[in-house]
């Protein structure tokens, strides 16, 4: 892994010399645009609205526009700023890990010791094992000021971007306003629902099946070029579509069909243990 920047955690008088590494990538296949005449990519240009001349990255500056003016700020200026040459993830707090919403997550990075000695790195990473707690961190990436969660994740510290609070939209939908009536049967037809499918999470059991699905169809069109059979080639994963029947009727098929599955997958496992059993 490339490290995409580095400086230190500072909490106190102590530093923690760090570099900062994404934790995360993107698995998708990556499509393009095309003419579909010919096939031929097609490519955006970077060409002034005045001159109308296409313009080479090293003459593009950012600017800020309003009704009146615009303003050009060049390279060096931006860099002038000095929250962008701060180098420094400060600790602002140490929080309960529980008090911070899920919804405020944004990226994720491994911060990965830097100095001679990662003493400061474990004696941090320790300590927010045992305390239990998760610090709040500030540093600047990218020409944003980040607020952050600092926490250990398999013997690493883990640094998770956060949204600001005003970047979060309230959830305002006038339908919840309504006055519903939830049967008592109905309540406890949807707990059974909910019970049949509870499980420890393991995230490796899942799949992104449209991914898959793009690949098949990419496969299938290398092979076939354009007298490719769609039908044929997804047979029945195609979707039917969702037949819409009655909650409570819903809520029974549904409790019915997730206790049949698991008996199902009860067998399998109870077979398969068998088989292995007698091999051994």
């Amino acid at each position: 892994m490339k490290a995409i920047w580095s400086g230190a955690i500072s909490f106190g008088l102590v530093n923690v010399p760090v570099k900062l590494y994404s934790a995360t990538e993107d698995h998708d296949v990556e499509l393009h645009q095309v003419h579909d005449k010919d096939g031929g990519r097609i490519h955006y240009e970077r060409r002034c609205e005045i001159c109308g001349e296409i313009v080479p990255y090293k003459h593009i500056e950012r600017a800020y526009a309003d009704e009146e003016e615009t303003i050009v700020l060049a390279r060096e200026e931006l860099d002038s700023i000095p929250q962008e040459r701060d180098r420094e993830i400060s600790v602002v707090e140490f929080v309960p890990s529980e008090q911070i919403d899920p919804m405020l997550f944004e990226r994720s990075y491994y911060l990965a010791p830097s100095g001679k000695s990662p003493k400061a790195y474990v004696l941090l990473r320790r300590t927010l094992e045992k305390t239990e707690k998760t610090a709040v961190v500030k540093f600047a990436l990218r020409q944003r000021t980040r607020l952050a969660a600092l926490r250990v994740r398999d013997n690493v510290l883990l640094l998770q971007t956060l949204l600001w609070p005003d970047e979060i939209r309230e959830a305002e939908f006038p339908s919840l306003d309504q006055s519903v009536r939830i049967s008592a049967k109905e309540m406890q037809l949807s707990a059974a629902l909910v019970k049949s499918f509870t499980d420890d999470f393991k995230p490796e059991q899942f799949k992104d099946e449209y991914q898959e699905q793009l690949r098949k169809l990419i496969e299938a069109k290398r092979r076939a070029g354009d007298a490719i059979d769609t039908d044929e080639t997804f047979g029945d994963e195609e979707d039917k579509g969702v037949e819409v029947i009655d909650l409570m009727d819903a809520l029974k098929q549904s409790v019915e069909r997730s206790r049949k599955t698991k008996r199902r997958g009860t067998r399998k496992t109870s077979a398969s243990k068998k088989r292995a059993t007698r091999a051994s």
